[in-house]
């Protein structure tokens, strides 16, 4: 924009100050000099000029009126929207009260019935068995064709959660393997715990050894509780082997590792704990097999 010889310029542009500031040449005329007519004036030379609103910018709106001070003292008003004051937000998820989850109790069958059924029952299950036993294709299939609500919870699946600073056991086991080991085992009953309080059964899956308390029975009881049922895997050794080589990533093991704990599972033989050889069995047939060893389980719960 150009403007003639002798006519003020805008003021600069200062943050906070734009074209909607109301800014009028008046305002740059020296005191006591005549002011220049209002366009449209038509009044006598030396009359009051009518006052003209500076046209706003589009979008302006009008600012409000300071508030009044407040005396001393005095406390600020609660703000309020609508016709009453905000009501507190409950600590709650959406309108659903979440019950929390405690150690799992030893499971009964529903009342009425004469036999245990496993599909109608609430359960924990912690299904073990070596790499190649099939545990987790069996825990998916057996928990998708439950009648009541069953989640799956795999231990190998939570360790995997760690993606940087990862201990892979096959790299050796160590300090850094075995608390990764117990924090996952922990995460998993913290899990279950939750899942079996708000009526949604669990079964969890790991390869437990029962030679070595670290990776033993003893922390799966204390972190889910005395209802949880455990039930050992058990091909062939040929079976696990075969099944092992169609794995990739760091879920496939060496066959010397696969023999070694394979051998080491031979020693739930003889320790109470219903075993299924699955060697010849699909996992249809194998989840078939599961649901009547907890059947009887529910009925004459396993010491362990």
């Amino acid at each position: 924009m150009q403007h003639a010889v002798g006519s003020p310029l805008p003021p600069p542009h200062q943050p906070g100050h734009g074209p909607a500031t109301g800014w009028s040449p008046a305002a740059h005329h020296p005191p006591g000099a005549p002011q220049p007519p209002a366009p449209g004036f038509t009044g006598p030379p030396g009359a009051p000029h009518p006052q003209v609103q500076a046209p706003q910018a589009p979008g302006h709106m009008p600012e409000a009126p300071a508030p009044p001070p407040r005396p001393q003292g005095q406390a600020p008003a609660t703000l309020q929207l609508g016709p009453g004051p905000v009501p507190p937000v409950p600590d709650t998820t959406g309108h659903v009260q979440l019950p929390p989850g405690g150690p799992v109790a030893m499971p009964s069958p529903p009342p009425g019935t004469a036999q245990a059924d496993s599909g109608a029952t609430t359960l924990a299950v912690l299904l073990i068995g070596p790499a190649g036993a099939g545990k987790t294709s069996v825990a998916k299939f057996w928990a998708e064709h439950r009648r009541v609500p069953t989640a799956h919870i795999s231990l190998d699946d939570v360790r995997e959660w760690v993606r940087s600073g990862f201990a892979d056991p096959q790299s050796g086991w160590n300090d850094h393997s075995e608390a990764q080991y117990r924090l996952a085992r922990r995460t998993c009953g913290f899990a279950a715990r939750n899942f079996l309080a708000n009526g949604i059964s669990c079964i969890l899956d790991d390869a437990v050894f029962p030679d070595r308390p670290v990776v033993g029975l003893g922390g799966w009881k204390r972190h889910v509780g005395p209802g949880l049922l455990p039930v050992v895997l058990l091909p062939g050794l040929e079976v696990v082997l075969e099944r092992n080589a169609e794995r990739s990533g760091n879920r496939r093991l060496s066959d010397e590792e696969v023999a070694r704990i394979h051998g080491r599972m031979a020693g739930w033989y003889g320790s109470g704990l219903p075993i299924i050889d699955n060697s010849q069995m699909d996992v249809p047939a194998t989840a078939r097999v599961l649901d009547d060893v907890l059947a009887r389980a529910i009925a004459s719960p396993p010491q362990w």
